[in-house]
């Protein structure tokens, strides 16, 4: 299986040059360390900081430079600092080329229920709404099943809806997927891995791809 490195190594697999990006809360803020070389990626954090770069060494952190999940980041040479309203601006004005987000459930038609568990408090739905609505392509980072075995690949979400329709692909532990018309396509599948241990696990449609491949992140 992949760890959660693993998984951002693949979605960095997915950056292209000259793209902007934001990255969600957990999972996806690991993809900024992964960046291929010679490669020129603007990561945008909506609390208001374009050009953020790796996480720092451990003794270098700047506790006045966080992303949106409060960790201590980097900047990048040339990045840019400003207010939240001309952050979701950049978001709003669709100027993000990809979202990479994390989630509680994923639905075969391309849903995502990232924000809120009934009964839970939380400190509201961050800039998650705004970036479904508005991202070129949205990818999710999350681990395949949840904390007590769960599928967190399913049909149809059961928690509240972040958005519709507007998932393309999502990468976990067990392999990455493609949202479908016919459901949730498996494209690669992680080393030590079978399609029936993914079919186990994976509550939704799903299809598997006839050039099904290993993944690799290297």
């Amino acid at each position: 299986m992949l760890d959660k490195q693993g998984i951002a190594k693949r979605i960095a697999q997915e950056l292209q040059d000259g793209f902007y990006v934001n990255l969600g809360i957990g999972i996806p803020t690991l993809v900024a360390n992964y960046v291929p070389k010679n490669m020129s990626v603007a990561f945008h954090s909506e609390n208001g900081l374009l050009g953020m770069g790796a996480f720092p060494y451990a003794g270098e952190e700047d506790a006045d430079l966080i992303n949106a999940g409060k960790q201590t980041v980097t900047a990048l040479p040339g990045a840019s600092f400003f207010d939240s309203a001309t952050s979701f601006d950049m978001i709003r004005g669709q100027h993000i080329d990809l979202t990479v987000l994390g989630a509680m459930e994923i639905s075969s038609s391309g849903d995502i229920a990232n924000w809120k568990i009934p009964s839970k408090l939380v400190k509201g739905m961050g800039g998650a709404m705004d970036l479904v609505a508005s991202a070129k392509k949205i990818i999710v980072a999350m681990m395949h099943t949840s904390k007590n075995g769960k599928s967190k690949l399913l049909d149809k979400c059961t928690l509240p809806l972040t958005g519709v329709q507007c998932v393309q692909k999502v990468v976990t532990n067990l392999g990455v997927f493609e949202i479908t018309s016919k459901g949730f396509l498996l494209t690669e599948i992680a080393p030590n891995v079978s399609i029936e241990m993914v079919k186990s696990v994976t509550s939704g449609k799903l299809n598997i791809s006839d050039s099904l491949k290993i993944v690799t992140t290297h």
